[in-house]
């Protein structure tokens, strides 16, 4: 009758167990890291799936609303510097220091851009808002009936304002979010 203690507890075995899957999930995330393109690829996919859902089923607007309100969200993120210059410019001019502007000199120092939200961490969270997405379309409970062209509306309204501010804001502050059409410089050349 006396039965030996058992040596976890079932919270801790169930922990035990999420954390063990949790490093078994990083793992992967870290191995899928350099494959960029292919990470990408897969999201599209994945989108489309969450498109054609959409379509054939002829319902869930709202969740496709969110998802792209939410992407939205993350893409101005990915496109928008760590570091404000328009909040370090203003800091700079109430303590009277001039220099936390942006470089606009050949002579001055050269600081790379650095997104706020770095392009991984905006793929990892699409992934995981197009598979969320996607499987909240399986649920009637999610299916709440809208008139969907004034989503469709309304989401081109607001994707044409914040891109528009988004691209003045560039503009206004000299800084490209992107790679391409920058100048690259040969290294034996020394230019």
């Amino acid at each position: 009758m006396d039965a030996p203690e058992p040596d976890q507890t079932p919270f801790e075995a169930v922990s035990a167990q999420t954390s063990r899957l949790g490093r078994i999930y990083q793992s992967y995330l870290d191995k899928s890291t350099p494959y960029t393109a292919y990470r990408w690829m897969g999201t599209t996919v994945l989108l489309l799936l969450f498109f054609l859902r959409i379509v054939v089923a002829q319902g869930w607007y709202i969740v496709c609303y969110s998802l792209g309100i939410y992407l939205l969200n993350l893409f101005l993120a990915f496109l928008q510097p760590k570091i404000d210059p328009s909040l370090t410019q203003d800091e700079g001019l109430e303590d009277g220091d001039a220099s936390s502007s942006l470089p606009t000199k050949k002579d001055e120092e050269f600081r790379p851009f650095i997104r706020r939200l770095p392009e991984f961490k905006f793929w990892h969270s699409s992934t995981r808002a197009i598979a969320i997405s996607f499987f909240c379309t399986w649920f009637s409970i999610f299916n709440v009936p809208v008139f969907w062209p004034v989503l469709v509306v309304y989401f081109l309204i607001l994707f044409s304002l914040t891109m528009r501010r988004q691209i003045q804001h560039m503009i206004k502050y000299r800084y490209v979010p992107f790679s391409f059409g920058k100048a690259r410089y040969d290294q034996r050349s020394g230019h």
